[in-house]
């Protein structure tokens, strides 16, 4: 059977070639969660992979964020766990930096035993919404920033979890050490090993940023015409820094709020449309008069939010992240130059022109972000939705719209979910329903666990 992925044998030769000093391949699979499950395979099956796929049980893509089975997703039982077909998606066969014994890794994504896409995939999610865009001669393009913790290994003395020290002298620092350039001179060998590796996997990371709490930090990633791909860099670059941070003996933190008295973690996603020509859809050709299907994009996005607020935020601890004043949307409000909203315009060249999508923590799935957020556009652009008054000054202070109203915490957001035969039209019916049914397990689960709060609050007191 030929590759239903699109990758080619050739690859698989030219890369073995090329690289004789690797002696086996990590190949991945991306579940909802954005777990990365899958296999190490040994140098002289990598050509067996690209010809045959690999065989993996349909149950991997219905898993917690634990590990454990969810049965309601369909996915288990239900079909027997039978196998499916994993296949290599062409350009993300890579070395993996600092590696010894030399490894490489290669992400790969579901199909059934006849070649077609498995539902429940999330990548295929994506491609369905770049393929419908095509369908319009219009191509999505964008890139995802990266912000993330360093911290260090071991607990503080009660047991809280506290910024990593340099990597070269072990200097710590308790301060918000945003922008300063400085505070990076002392994780310099850790940036630079990230680099390296980014440079060998050929993803575009760029500026590196102390960023808005102890111990965080952004990476940007350069601009893709295929958002695909782009959704495809934000996931190998978890996997390197998170790698590479290990190597040096610190801890790479992607929960969106991992320290309660500091702003947590985003995933801006940066979004815009290219006709068949090449021309960004969004750009105004007068300065401030911005055109019409940049309105309708941020209008889909706004009236969708509230029902989408699931993948943006799929994780209990993703609601804390959402507080006033700290540089993340708790409204669906959108604005120019303005990083207090949901749906930001950056100023700059009208050729340029794009929109920030800000909801979303790093803890988020961004093949489900990306899917989500192109389907609100296309919902805005189709039904010329007008997104509203501009927000200018303090977005935490705007009224909320009714149209669109955020869910105040987890279980609401799940509900949302369930119900939104929008989000069920985004994901596609299969992939809704295994999203939501894994995030109803895992609140059910955070739900009946006592936990150290509960003791601290009422052991003694009640």
């Amino acid at each position: 059977m030929p590759s239903p992925s699109g990758s080619s044998l050739d690859e698989a030769r030219a890369f073995l070639a090329t690289h004789p000093d690797i002696e086996a391949i990590d190949i991945v699979l991306v579940d909802v969660n954005g777990v990365g499950r899958g296999k190490i395979i040994r140098r002289h099956e990598l050509e067996a992979f690209y010809k045959n796929s690999r065989h993996l049980p349909i149950s991997i893509l219905g898993l917690d964020i634990t590990g454990e089975d969810v049965h309601e997703t369909g996915l288990i039982w239900d079909s027997g766990d039978g196998d499916l077909r994993a296949w290599p998606i062409p350009g993300t066969l890579v070395p993996l930096h600092g590696t010894d014994p030399r490894r490489a890794q290669v992400l790969m994504s579901m199909y059934g035993l006849d070649g077609a896409p498995m539902t429940s995939d999330p990548r295929h999610a994506l491609a369905r919404q770049v393929e419908a865009f095509a369908a319009r001669g219009l191509h999505p393009a964008g890139a995802f920033e990266l912000e993330f913790f360093l911290l260090a290994n071991e607990r503080d003395m009660d047991g809280g979890v506290r910024p990593a020290g340099a990597v070269v002298d072990g200097r710590r620092s308790g301060k918000t050490e945003v922008y300063s350039v400085d505070h990076l001179h002392g994780m310099e060998p850790l940036f630079s090993d990230i680099y390296a590796a980014a440079r060998e996997q050929g993803i575009p990371a760029e500026t590196v940023i102390s960023e808005y709490a102890p111990g965080q930090y952004e990476l940007t990633l350069n601009y893709r015409a295929d958002i695909l791909r782009a959704a495809d860099d934000l996931i190998m670059l978890k996997r390197l820094v998170r790698a590479q941070a290990r190597r040096h003996g610190v801890t790479a933190c992607f929960m969106a709020k991992p320290i309660e008295a500091y702003a947590g973690s985003g995933m801006h996603l940066h979004v815009s449309l290219r006709d068949g020509e090449g021309r960004n859809v969004f750009s105004e050709a007068e300065e401030g008069r911005w055109t019409p299907r940049l309105l309708n994009a941020i209008g889909g996005l706004a009236a969708t939010m509230g029902e989408t607020m699931l993948v943006f935020a799929p994780h209990a601890n993703s609601w804390r992240r959402f507080v006033a004043q700290s540089y993340a949307p708790v409204a669906p409000t959108w604005g120019v130059n303005n990083r207090s909203v949901a749906l930001r315009v950056p100023a700059g060249d009208a050729r340029n022109r794009r929109i920030e999508h800000r909801p979303s923590g790093v803890d988020a799935n961004p093949y489900l972000v990306a899917a989500t957020v192109l389907a609100g556009i296309a919902k805005g652009l189709e039904e010329e939705l007008d997104p509203g008054p501009e927000t200018t000054g303090n977005g935490y202070e705007a009224a909320p719209d009714a149209r669109a109203a955020m869910p105040g915490d987890w279980r609401t957001a799940i509900e949302a979910a369930k119900a939104s035969a929008f989000l069920k039209d985004a994901l596609g019916a299969d992939l809704h329903r295994t999203f939501t049914a894994i995030k109803h397990a895992e609140y059910l689960r955070v739900a009946r666990t006592v936990s150290e709060l509960d003791y601290h609050l009422y052991l003694h007191e009640v």
